[in-house]
């Protein structure tokens, strides 16, 4: 793909780092990079690895407390800039984004919006550096283009906010048909371990405390993919576009995001055929409601080896212990 201004490279991979702590285990595609703190552990990228490729940075504080004297320290600030994105000359949307991993999200946020129908709908993309942010220029197939008019909106795009700028009501929510059911083919265990191992696969959130994360599991519990940003959507689109991109399947597998299970996050996930979702926090009823209907099984307050089943708890096995 060509580019104005060279896409912000995604943050350092340390798939290698962390197979070799592991033994020569297999790690994750992870955005990457560590805290780089005074207090990193050995082996983590230091805060130039973060500021270097637009996850974060590096600013001074002053740190105190009410005990605790006014001292300037480093510290690592998550960045949040204006990422626009532009379909054929078109300008549809802007939203405060992360700027890492733009390819991922740009395919995966024209993916769930309905936009393109496959990968191979955008021919060609852009990225190009502009005064109060960034734009991203996407060439899309002539026949995505009617879509587009019909999605088209002018998002004044908020962090928290995935649906802000939607025109009317009817706009909300995609008509998207139920997956195929899973009953009894997801373990209580595998999301347990996907919410314990995502914990520990964010260092952009480790370093900043200012970002969500979204991470691809298979039907065990081993997390293979985890994208960051500070909005949990972007977060998962940029998930959503990896896999789209690199044609993994979505047919098995869970979706963990260590965020609210909102309404849009489910939308997301069904429109990229993913079945299940596990989130840190709470889902709301609207989100629960989509999931009921879309066949996809819904669990929250996912942490500490336990969870909460709001939709579908018939895809767990032995019905999670359900009598």
């Amino acid at each position: 793909m060509k580019t104005a201004n060279a896409i912000k490279p995604r943050m350092p991979d340390i798939a290698t780092r962390l197979a070799s702590a592991a033994g020569g285990a297999r790690a994750p595609s992870m955005t990457g990079g560590g805290p780089g703190r005074s207090h990193a552990a050995p082996g983590r990228p230091a805060s130039a690895d973060l500021a270097r490729t637009g996850g974060a940075q590096p600013r001074q504080v002053v740190r105190t407390g009410e005990h605790t004297p006014p001292r300037h320290e480093d510290d690592l600030i998550a960045q949040e800039i204006p990422v626009a994105l532009e379909y054929n000359g078109i300008s549809h949307a802007t939203l405060l984004a992360t700027p890492c991993d733009l390819e991922d999200l740009a395919y995966g946020f024209s993916y769930t919006e309905g936009i393109i129908r496959s990968a191979s709908d955008i021919y060609d993309m852009n990225v190009v550096d502009a005064p109060q942010g960034m734009i991203i220029q996407i060439s899309i197939a002539n026949a995505c283009l009617n879509q587009l008019k019909l999605r088209r909106r002018a998002l004044a795009g908020r962090t928290g906010c995935g649906l802000c700028g939607i025109e009317s009501l009817d706009e909300v929510r995609r008509n998207l048909a139920a997956l195929p059911a899973r009953p009894g083919q997801i373990s209580g265990q595998a999301i347990s371990r996907a919410m314990r191992q995502l914990r520990a696969l964010q260092p952009l959130h480790l370093a900043t405390g200012a970002t969500h994360a979204a991470g691809w599991a298979s039907d065990a519990g081993q997390v293979l993919h985890v994208r960051e940003d500070v909005g949990r959507h972007n977060a998962l689109d940029k998930l959503i576009g990896h896999l789209l991109r690199h044609a993994i399947p979505t047919d098995a597998g869970i979706a963990a995001i260590s965020s609210r299970a909102s309404f849009e996050m489910v939308q997301k996930a069904a429109s990229a055929g993913i079945s299940a979702v596990a989130a840190v926090s709470a889902p709301t009823t609207y989100a629960i409601q989509l999931a009921t209907e879309l066949n996809v099984l819904l669990a929250g307050f996912a942490r500490d080896n336990r969870f909460n089943l709001y939709a579908h708890p018939e895809f767990l096995g032995n019905n999670g212990g359900l009598n």
